[in-house]
């Protein structure tokens, strides 16, 4: 096979060779034991045989994800090609094991790395497991909206400037809530300081395949970057792609990603890559025109509401807010007087519509190619009803969703310190020794190793109240802390 057939993005490798194998009726003495459904009727009605068909074990005919030689090797390269990069890499446990992956490949224990304090939980995780020192750079956050917002490039360099042994900085592109960093700059600082620069694109896959929306880390040089194909790219939960740059050695990626992705890769997930992938390499462009103008419209017609605000690319800076993801409807809703997370449960509760999150003041709408117009008005109907029916005076909400944290030790350090459970309201003072967040989007409001303050109880109280999901804790009913024991 030439390389041009080869590199055909009109080919789906991985796709082919599971209709091939369907077309071979095997007997299958192997796992999985539902034995392509026969063993297992309810589960086939529910999600039907064809996808059970093809929910199959690694074999000589389909290749292994743990060693890639033939047909997801071919995938692969098709979706290094469609995204720019030099080499892709398939991944199983969604853009989680991505981020881990893509920070133990590029810091070891004791190492530093610069990142946003506002990352995903994932990424801590991954300092727990290797034992690198954050060097938060504190984001700036938007008084209005109570948001974080991105890094500025003089806040990194001076960053860079005081630990000029760290080996990487990581950036969200975007965040969120839409909100992008100045990558291209920030990638080219930490080249000339000898440092990686590492993308979380968990919310952006788009933008490789539309010149209308902010850089993506490959186009700019960065040498590694996580996307969530799954969120909008258009494959199954869970499934996602590693990027990396000609900076990085892709042998000792793969061991790094061997480390914790499973060994038995699953075909649904690992297909849906492959196929959308060919979707966006083909299509892309006018997918997300229409996503565009979706938004466009969505957001015009929800600030014609009065009160609402769907905030756009009128919010950029140059700096913090270096540019904005328009496909992303964040609705500020605090003007009304109920919090983002009330909203989103009477959407859901009420009007039988389904948001992304809701926090403390915003609430998201995740637009994709899937959506309709009709959808669109539904969801405005719905918050020009609950303007009038639920609003409440504003005064006494809480305004900031973002609290710069006090660091005391590292997240490994503290995690796996000798603990005490505590009830919360007498843990001011002490050290998290674990997480607490609300979820979606994941971001820890506080991580291991971090000083607990009366302002972080208020915080979490307030959430707890407005019904926000607080997920971290041992005590699932956020209750109790644990928190480093002092000698």
């Amino acid at each position: 096979m030439s390389r041009i057939e080869y590199l055909n993005q009109d080919r789906a490798p991985l796709l082919e060779a599971l209709e091939r194998m369907k077309a071979a009726r095997l007997v299958p003495f192997d796992v999985p034991g539902h034995k392509r459904g026969r063993g297992n009727k309810e589960l086939a009605e529910f999600l039907g045989r064809d996808c059970l068909d093809v929910d199959v074990n690694s074999m000589k005919m389909l290749d292994n994800l743990c060693h890639p030689v033939s047909v997801i090797k071919e995938a692969e390269d098709l979706a290094a090609e469609a995204f720019g990069a030099a080499h892709a890499y398939f991944m199983v446990g969604g853009t989680t094991s991505a981020v881990q992956a893509m920070i133990l490949a590029t810091v070891k224990p004791g190492e530093k790395i610069i990142m946003p304090r506002n990352v995903h939980r994932s990424a801590i995780n991954a300092l727990i497991l290797c034992g690198a020192k954050p060097v938060y750079v504190n984001p700036q956050v938007d008084d209005r909206l109570g948001i974080s917002l991105g890094m500025k490039v003089e806040e990194v360099r001076a960053a860079i400037e005081k630990n000029p042994d760290a080996k990487a900085v990581m950036v969200n592109n975007p965040t969120y809530y839409g909100i992008c960093s100045d990558i291209e700059t920030l990638t080219k600082l930490a080249h000339e300081h000898g440092m990686k620069l590492l993308a979380d694109e968990a919310h952006g896959t788009h933008f490789y395949f539309n010149d209308k929306l902010p850089k993506s880390a490959m186009s700019v040089g960065a040498d590694m970057a996580a996307a969530s194909i799954h969120k909008s790219g258009g494959s199954l939960t869970q499934s996602s792609m590693l990027l990396i740059g000609e900076s990085m050695n892709p042998g000792y990626v793969h061991q790094i990603i061997n480390l914790t992705q499973t060994t038995s890769g699953s075909y649904l997930l690992m297909s849906s890559l492959d196929i959308s992938r060919r979707n966006l390499a083909i299509h892309g462009e006018e997918i997300f025109d229409k996503v565009i103008d979706l938004v466009e419209y969505a957001r015009d017609e929800v600030n014609a509401l009065g009160g609402w605000y769907a905030y756009g690319k009128e919010i950029a800076d140059g700096d913090a807010v270096f540019d904005f993801d328009t496909t992303k409807l964040s609705i500020f809703t605090r003007p009304i007087g109920l919090a983002g997370v009330e909203v989103y449960d009477i959407l859901r509760d009420e009007y039988d519509i389904q948001m992304e999150f809701g926090d403390i003041a915003n609430v998201l709408a995740y637009v994709s190619v899937g959506d309709r117009k009709k959808d669109i008005e539904r969801l405005v109907s719905a918050l020009a009803e609950i303007r009038r029916n639920y609003r409440k005076d504003p005064s006494k909400m809480l305004k900031t969703e973002y609290i710069d944290p006090i660091v005391d030790t590292t997240p490994k350090e503290a995690f796996y310190s000798e603990k005490k459970s505590l009830p919360l309201d007498e843990t001011v003072g002490e050290t998290a020794a674990e997480f607490l967040m609300c979820y979606p989007p994941g971001i820890p409001i506080l991580a291991p190793g971090e000083r607990i303050t009366r302002e972080i109880l208020d915080y979490i109280h307030y959430a707890k109240r407005k019904g926000c999901q607080i997920t971290g804790p041992e005590d699932m009913e956020v209750k109790h802390l644990q928190v480093i024991r002092r000698q």
